[in-house]
C-alpha cells in the first residue's frame, strides 16, 4: 500500500477552518475514488503546522487521484495560509491496537538511513519495537511509513490523550533512541499532533 502526505504550516488561527475543509470536502471527496483506503489528518493548533495522509491501495491508485488531489492541496494551501509540500510513501508497517477516540495525539518521528538496509529497519521495528510500543499505556497504533529510494521513514505513534502521550515520553525516547542507535538511523525530527481527523481502513501488517 501507499500513502500520499501533505504538510503545511500556515497561520495557526486558520487551523480549524483546514480541519473543517479536510474533514468536510476532502474525505467525501477521495472517498469516492477507486482504491482508496484511508486518510488522516494531524494538527499543530500552536505552530500552525497540519499533516494530512491519504492511503491507497497501490501505486497506481496513488498516482490516478494525483490530478484531483492537487486542486485540493492549494485550496487547503489557501484555507490555512501556508505552503504545500507533499510527498509518496510506502507503508510498511502498521498495528492498530484499538481505533483512536477524540482528543487522542500523535508523536511523529522522522529518520534517515542507508537506503539498502531500510528493508531490515522494517522488519527489525515489526518484532522488536511494536511489541514494545503497544505495552505503553494510553498506546492506540503505530505506523511506519518509508521512501525506500532516500532511505526516509516517518513513524507514528497514537496515544488516547495528550496525557497518556506526555506520559509515555520518556520511555518513547528511549525506545526510540536505542532503535535508532541499532539501526544506524540519523534522527531528523520529532513532533507532537492532535490527531483530528481518522477515517483508517488500512489493513494490519504486524
Amino acid at each position: 500500500m501507499y500513502a500520499r502526505s501533505t504538510t503545511i504550516t500556515g497561520d495557526p488561527a486558520n487551523v480549524d477552518r483546514g480541519i473543517v475543509f479536510v474533514r468536510d470536502k476532502v474525505l467525501p471527496a477521495v472517498m469516492g475514488m477507486d482504491g482508496f483506503v484511508g486518510l488522516s489528518m494531524l494538527a499543530d493548533r500552536h505552530s500552525g503546522r497540519c499533516v494530512t495522509t491519504s492511503a491507497w491501495e497501490d501505486r497506481a491508485a496513488l498516482h490516478r487521484s494525483a490530478n484531483e488531489v492537487k486542486g485540493m492541496r492549494a485550496r487547503a494551501a489557501d484555507i490555512l495560509a501556508g505552503t504545500a509540500v507533499h510527498e509518496e510513501w510506502t507503508i510498511a508497517v502498521l498495528h492498530r491496537l484499538h481505533p483512536a477516540p477524540e482528543g487522542a495525539c500523535t508523536r511523529v518521528t522522522w529518520t534517515r538511513g542507508r537506503p539498502d538496509r531500510l528493508d531490515h529497519m522494517v522488519d527489525a521495528f515489526g518484532v522488536s519495537m511494536v511489541p514494545r510500543l503497544q505495552d505503553i499505556p494510553g498506546f492506540c497504533s503505530v505506523s511506519m511509513l518509508v521512501d525506500p529510494p532516500q532511505g526516509r521513514s516517518s513513524t507514528a505513534v497514537t496515544y488516547d490523550s495528550r496525557e497518556s502521550m506526555q506520559a509515555a515520553l520518556d520511555r518513547a525516547t528511549e525506545l526510540r533512541q536505542e532503535f535508532s542507535r541499532l539501526m544506524g538511523a540519523q534522527l531528523v525530527e520529532v513532533a507532537t499532533f492532535e490527531l483530528v481527523v481518522a477515517h483508517l481502513h488500512v489493513p494490519e501488517t504486524v
